[in-house]
């Protein structure tokens, strides 16, 4: 029996997957939550075989949950399944070491299959996807560049940000000025867009 961890914040759509992932003879959903904060403390308790993850959801995203979960348990293997079907995403998943990566347009079989082959230890990645992240444009922006337009995405002004990540504003500043040079942007609401847009977000 592969024991599964389902984390989706719409409650219609996870109530909707549970069922039907319970109709599988060889699954058994052992813990559904709303919340990324959840996710950790949930696979510590419950000990899934396969943990899978929405990325964008309230609290800790999917892929950050993911990232943890291969530290503190990795017996757990991570499918990551999203309506983001952007390359960009598919990179990000791949560096937050995830096992398994599948769009929420996909049939229910497809998505039990996809439960199968990571509980296995098989990578499983949507075919139509990889392609697309293999010719797509590579992220420009270093991972603390990266990292800084994630707060001011987030609404963060540069005294915030600097507060964060206990650098000095002047520092912050000329981060934003070298993203927006970098993506060839307007501004930095311009520059959050272009790197929503890529998946790079």
């Amino acid at each position: 029996m592969i024991r599964v961890l389902l984390a989706e914040d719409v409650q219609m759509v996870r109530g909707a997957l549970v069922a039907l992932l319970d109709l599988e003879p060889d699954m058994q959903v052992v813990a559904s939550v709303a919340n990324g904060d959840e996710i950790v403390p949930a696979v510590e308790k419950n000990k899934p075989d396969v943990a899978v993850l929405d990325i964008d959801l309230p609290g800790m995203d999917g892929l950050s949950a993911a990232a943890q979960i291969h530290e503190v348990a990795p017996a757990t293997r991570t499918l990551i399944l999203t309506s983001l079907g952007r390359p960009g995403t598919l990179r990000r998943a791949l560096n937050a070491r995830v096992n398994g990566f599948i769009l929420k347009d996909a049939p229910i079989n497809q998505l039990a299959d996809a439960i199968r082959g990571v509980a296995v230890g098989r990578r499983v990645i949507d075919s139509q996807l990889a392609l697309t992240a293999w010719d797509g444009d590579e992220c420009p922006l270093t991972p603390r560049e990266l990292e800084v337009l994630r707060l001011a995405a987030d609404g963060a002004d540069a005294m915030e940000i600097a507060g964060t990540l206990y650098l000095s504003v002047g520092t912050i500043r000329n981060y934003l000025t070298t993203v927006t040079m970098k993506l060839e942007a307007r501004n930095r609401i311009d520059a959050v867009r272009i790197a929503r847009k890529a998946g790079w977000l």
